[in-house]
């Protein structure tokens, strides 16, 4: 078994599509509408096949900021530590948020963690922990 997908909704898909096209190298889907629904997404692509799907509905409009029961993160392997150092300083760089800049942790995985523009948190971590 595998994970073939995570999704997210938004309230800005061609925001949130740009960002992950810019700073992740994913290639985009068609955009998917249906208009009964008022409902329109893309599958965003990964190299090594992993997608995410970002979603848009127009009645779906609040956000809840806070520390809550469900999807709390998903992590991104960007390579070894250095590398790690080295995307999260491009990332800061650029104006992208940083949560947390690269440590260990204390299960001894070495991360960052950066927010995109939805304030989702993406831990970027070493293939080499």
């Amino acid at each position: 078994m595998y994970i073939d997908h995570i999704a997210i909704w938004t309230n800005d898909l061609e925001r949130l599509k740009d960002f992950y096209l810019q700073y992740f190298n994913c290639k985009a889907s068609d955009k998917y509408e249906n208009i009964k629904k008022q409902f329109s997404s893309y599958f965003l692509y990964f190299i090594d096949g992993a997608r995410i799907e970002i979603m848009k509905r127009y009645d779906i409009k609040e956000r809840i900021d806070k520390e809550r029961i469900g999807l709390a993160h998903f992590a991104i392997v960007v390579g070894k530590k250095e590398d790690v150092d080295e995307f999260t300083k491009y990332l800061d760089e650029s104006g992208v948020i940083i949560y947390s800049y690269p440590r260990t942790t204390g299960d001894y995985c070495y991360e960052s963690v950066i927010l995109d523009p939805d304030n989702n948190k993406i831990e970027l971590i070493a293939s080499d922990n």
